[in-house]
């Protein structure tokens, strides 16, 4: 039942400039950064971020309140190929308010589904959120 929870509907302006983000062309780090628009029960765009490493990204991502983030990813291959992955980190800190952990976690599948990501990775502490962790994460899909 977990699984077909909604508890909201991803803005149409973020939906399409989601669609774009998949197909940018320039090959550095960059994340859209999202959060839920409690009033309106809707997710929208926070920040949009070009350039950055995970290590900056981490410190753009608030403490204590969940977050939805999209980070294109320049990833080296032990054999030398880079590759742009697309992932989808779902920030939801330990201390985070319940009613905002229900919120974010009703809606996570949607916004993945809406996207159509395959890469979903979770962090309950925005420390995590580092290179190193990335790439152990990326690994799995080499």
């Amino acid at each position: 039942m977990c699984e077909s929870l909604v508890v909201c509907e991803v803005d149409a302006d973020l939906v399409e400039k989601l669609k774009k983000f998949r197909f940018r062309k320039e090959n550095n780090n960059a994340a859209i950064v999202m959060k839920i628009d409690k009033k309106r029960q809707l997710v929208i765009l926070e920040e949009e971020y070009e350039d950055l490493s995970p290590d900056e990204l981490k410190d753009e991502l608030p403490e204590r309140q969940p977050r939805f983030v999209v980070y294109s990813y320049k990833y080296e291959h032990s054999d030398g190929r880079i590759s742009y992955p697309l992932c989808f980190i779902f920030s939801s800190p330990v201390g985070c308010h319940m009613e905002q952990q229900i919120m974010y976690a009703g809606s996570k599948n949607k916004l993945v589904h809406t996207v159509g990501l395959t890469k979903v990775f979770e962090i309950r502490n925005t420390e995590d959120l580092t290179e190193e962790w990335l790439k152990s994460k990326l690994g799995f899909f080499s």
